[in-house]
Formats: structure tokens, sequence, C-alpha cells
């Protein structure tokens, strides 16, 4: 019943303002975002209030890295922040078990591959494709080494409770005393780049075209005739050794018909997978993300076997030469280890707030933002708390748990400015904010139906992408725009908490799920990181509410429509 009469209670307002929209003869004017001018209403009007807000620094400790929908792998020397180093160690298994190979087994090749993110932006008539790469973080070359791992990574945790999970950090623990040892992952070196970049351009593999004879098929200007025999979208693709001659084929084919190649445990325990590592050549070098789980990265070993065939009279057999593949994709566990040389991010002021944010991702920093932190003044000139205030300037409380709203938010929102004393015109193009009490998107990322693919072009009207200078896309960053109405509304109309929000830079902002925390105490209750913040490289500084810069200092605006009486 209380709930009911609070509905038509709103109702009732609503229907009011709409009757204004109805009875006005002039088109409407907006005020920043489509609020309604008082100028062209007669029976309701507009302001705007503004509340404090009060932001501080956060530490990201180190935080789970197995399970990650995506990797980040290589060097990335941010330049406020400093460097950070990330490799990854990585289970394999095959695409099908009990593998028959044939006798008299020859390896051709072994072949890593591990595509880029990128997107084709032109077919000729050839069929030739030109690729546009996405998420690559600088363009100066890194050392790539390729290991067999060692190290045996854990489905589950001994020291739980059955069957729980086992975590493993972004330092490389997976618990306060036990850490991976590199030494174990680093067994036998299997590859080995030491000027590795990346590269848009098609993987296309050809074949010399021969004749019947055997013999090479020549055009008219007699040189021979290729066929394209594969294409592949822009990636990682590493010819892995052979070690002594042996090394896979002891590996692999010897254990045909074995315990090792019938399961997946059996197998992993078996060849425990890869450690792949990057290392700085200079100051610069490169990161990017790069997608384990996809069914095209993997190692494909090729090889020919005999293989016997019954003859014609079926009494005889005789052996064909027959090419073959192994399999093994990154299907198992993996996990991201991150080696940090940052600067030292100041410890956040929880009671002033700080003058400068520093949002980094990866092991680096995040911003905890308070809503409605202090005082302000009253219509009768007093200081009062500033959540009170709005609290009393929206709604009746009704005394019976119920409430009745006195003005409509039409639009409420904070404004990050980018401190450019700091920053060099690589801030990231969004980030993203989050209520820290349930760990999860407020409720206007939800409502907001601006979705894309893009993750430039998602979410855009609750989360708006960085505005530059001029609207260069490599233009100095302005400000951050991040609307929250949906969740003061909730506040107003649903009684909900005033929670703590959590702020960080994101690298998709489509993808909001979250990873523990080593921390799990945490006095401000981060708990969870949003796996955006884990596999973003960049940061930005912005100004905080703590700063001397009126004009830039954080703050809450609301827009709101109130009935005149």
């Amino acid at each position: 019943m209380k709930t009911r009469k609070n509905i038509l209670q709103n109702i009732a307002l609503l229907t009011l303002i709409l009757a204004g929209f109805i009875s006005c003869e002039k088109d409407f004017a907006s005020i920043d975002s489509d609020v309604v001018n008082s100028d062209n209403a007669t029976n309701f009007s507009t302001d705007i209030l503004k509340f404090p807000v009060r932001t501080y620094n956060k530490k990201i400790t180190p935080f789970q890295t197995n399970g990650l929908p995506v990797n980040l792998f290589g060097f990335y020397n941010d330049p406020v922040y400093g460097s950070s180093n990330v490799n990854f160690v990585g289970q394999m298994t095959p695409t099908a078990y009990n593998p028959t190979f044939g006798d008299n087994v020859v390896i051709d090749s072994i072949v890593l591959t591990m595509p880029y993110f990128s997107r084709n932006t032109e077919t000729d008539e050839d069929g030739n494709k030109t690729y546009e790469l996405d998420s690559i973080f600088g363009n100066s070359p890194i050392k790539l080494s390729v290991y067999k791992n060692n190290f045996f990574l854990r489905d589950f945790n001994p020291d739980l409770e059955f069957n729980a999970t086992q975590k493993y950090f972004s330092n490389g623990s997976s618990s306060s005393n036990d850490i991976i040892n590199v030494s174990d992952l680093e067994g036998q070196l299997l590859y080995q780049n030491d000027a590795f970049t990346t590269s848009p351009n098609e993987i296309r593999l050809t074949t010399i075209e021969l004749d019947e004879n055997g013999d090479t098929v020549l055009d008219e200007d007699d040189n021979p005739i290729t066929n394209i025999t594969l294409r592949q979208s822009p990636a990682i693709r590493a010819l892995l050794d052979n070690p002594n001659d042996t090394f896979w084929q002891e590996l692999i084919f010897d254990k045909e018909g074995e315990p090792q190649l019938s399961n997946q445990n059996n197998f992993v325990n078996h060849f425990r997978g890869l450690y792949i590592k990057a290392e700085a050549i200079d100051a610069n070098g490169t990161m990017m993300l790069l997608n384990l789980s996809t069914s095209a990265t993997n190692i494909t070993i090729y090889y020919t076997s005999d293989i016997e065939n019954d003859d014609d009279t079926g009494t005889d057999t005789e052996a064909d030469t027959e090419a073959g593949q192994f399999v093994m994709n990154f299907s198992g566990n993996s996990v991201s280890l991150y080696d940090n040389n940052f600067i030292t991010i100041p410890d956040g002021d929880t009671v002033n707030g700080d003058e400068n944010i520093y949002l980094k991702g990866g092991e680096g920093s995040m911003a905890i933002v308070e809503l409605f932190k202090g005082t302000v003044e009253d219509e009768n000139g007093a200081q009062v708390d500033a959540f009170e205030h709005f609290k009393n300037s929206f709604r009746v409380d009704n005394g019976d748990d119920t409430f009745t709203q006195k003005k409509l938010i039409n639009e409420a929102f904070l404004e990050f400015y980018v401190n450019q004393d700091f920053m060099q015109g690589e801030e990231p193009d969004r980030i993203y904010i989050y209520d820290l009490n349930q760990e999860t998107a407020l409720v206007d990322y939800f409502l907001d139906q601006s979705t894309s693919s893009t993750q430039i072009n998602a979410k855009i009207l609750h989360l708006e992408p960085l505005r530059r200078v001029n609207d260069e896309p490599n233009g100095e960053g302005i400000k951050y725009k991040v609307r929250i109405t949906e969740h003061l509304n909730n506040i107003i109309v649903r009684d909900s908490s005033n929670v703590k929000l959590g702020l960080v830079v994101t690298t998709n902002v489509n993808s909001i799920a979250n990873y523990s925390s080593k921390n799990e105490d945490d006095v401000d209750g981060v708990k969870q990181i949003p796996d955006g913040a884990v596999l973003s490289p960049r940061g930005t500084v912005l100004y905080g509410n703590n700063t001397s810069n009126e004009a830039k200092k954080v703050k809450l605006t609301i827009f709101y429509t109130e009935p005149d009486n």
C-alpha cells in the first residue's frame, strides 16, 4: 500500500509536468542537455544545483589474473607513471585426444599463432585484405621469448574448501606466502626474437605450383607461379624450435596411445604449457592485448607420416605419405604476470579529498568518489549537510517509509577535468564508474542503450568519452562527463544508499566483469577490480575536489524541474 501511494504521488507530479509541456506553444529550448527552459513554460520552472564531492586516490593492489577474457602482453612506458612489463604463462590442450599419427612421423614445422585485435578495412579484387590494428600501445621493438613452462598451474586451491578455485594474482602469487618462481617458468627455450615488432599486414602462406612431373610451373616471364594456401589476420606468428630434433617428437608423437594424450588432466600435467616473455630493448616498447581463448591462438605442429591403405585386391597394403596437423589451444589455465616500475602514487586523503586523482590501469591507481560530502548553503543562508539538503530539496518524508517527490531530476552529472600539467596527450578515451558496495555498474549504465561493438561508441550517454581539444582524435584531453541521473533518482525515490563509487580507466566499457583484489580486507571496500582497468596500460591525472582551480574542481551538477505552486 505504501509503495502504491508513493507511485500515485509521483504520477501526479509527472502529470503536472506533462501538462506544462502540452500547454506550451513555443518550441522547447535546452539547457546543456535537453532540460526544458523555464522561459517557455508557465506552470513549472527549471534550475541548477551543485553539490560537493570528495575524491581521493586508492592504490590498486595485486589482482587476480587467471581467467581473464583477454591478456595484456609486452612492455609499455607510460609518460606519466612509468613502465610496466606483462608476461603470461598458459596451459595448452589438444583439440583432440587419443590421436593416431601413423608411422615414420617427420615433423615439418611448429608454429605458434596469437592474433592481435584488428579490423578488416579493405579487400581488393584478389582477396587480399588490409587491416587496422586495435589495442596496440606503443610502436617500439621488444624482445620476445617463448619457453616451455615447468610450473604446474592448479585449478583448485588445496588450502580452501572442496572445489575452491585457485586464484593467481598479478604479482605472481597464489597466497600471501606462495610466489611463482620465475626459474620454474623458463624451461626449454623454444623461440627468441631480439627485436620483435607488431605488423598490420595480412599473413599469407604460398606454395610453388608444380606440374605432374614435380617440376616448377613458370609464368610468361619465367617466374615461378605461386598459390596462396593460407590467409590469416595479423598476429604474432613464431616458428618454434625443435631442440635437438627430438623435443616435440618425444613430447607428443612418442606418446601415441599413452595416458598422457588421453585427457586434459593428464595432458596439462605432461605438458604444462608455455611461458611467453617480453623484455624492453629501449625506453618505449609495445604493449598489446591478445585473446588466448580463441581457437586461432594455438600451436600447430605440421608433420607427415606413413598411412597404410588397402590395394585394389584387398590382400596387400601399401604405405602413403600424408600430411597431418596436431593442434593445441590455450584452453587451460593462464596467468598474466605484472612487473611495474611506477612513480610513487600518493596515498589518498580520505578526509579532505585530493588535489589530483591518479587513474592508472593494471596494478596502478583508482579513485574513490563520495557524493554529497561537505556542506552547502540552504535557503536561509546557513551551512548544512550536503546530503541532507539534497534529500530535503527533492522529496518530502511522509513518515511512513514513503516519500513524495518535490522536484524532478532531469540530469545529474560529474565532470572530471584532465590536468594537462601532468599529461602529454596520451590519455585513455574512457573511464568507468561503479558501485563499490555492490561491485557493479550503476543503474545508468544498464539503462544506457547506446550499445556498440566498438567500445569508443558504447555507453556514451552514461560514460561520455574523453572530450579533446578541437575534437581531434589525438588532441589534448579536456574532460570526462559521467551522468548519474538514475543513480540519484534511486536515492530520492527508493531511498537507496549513498554508496562509495569507484573510478577507473578502462579499455572497454562493454566489459564490466570483476576480478578479485588480493587485499580482501580493504577499508574502502575495494575487493574487486573491473577487468577494463586490469587490462588498461594507460593512465591519466584528473583534478580532484581539493584543488584551488575552482573551474575544474569535481562537482556534482543537477538540472531539475519544479512545479510552480
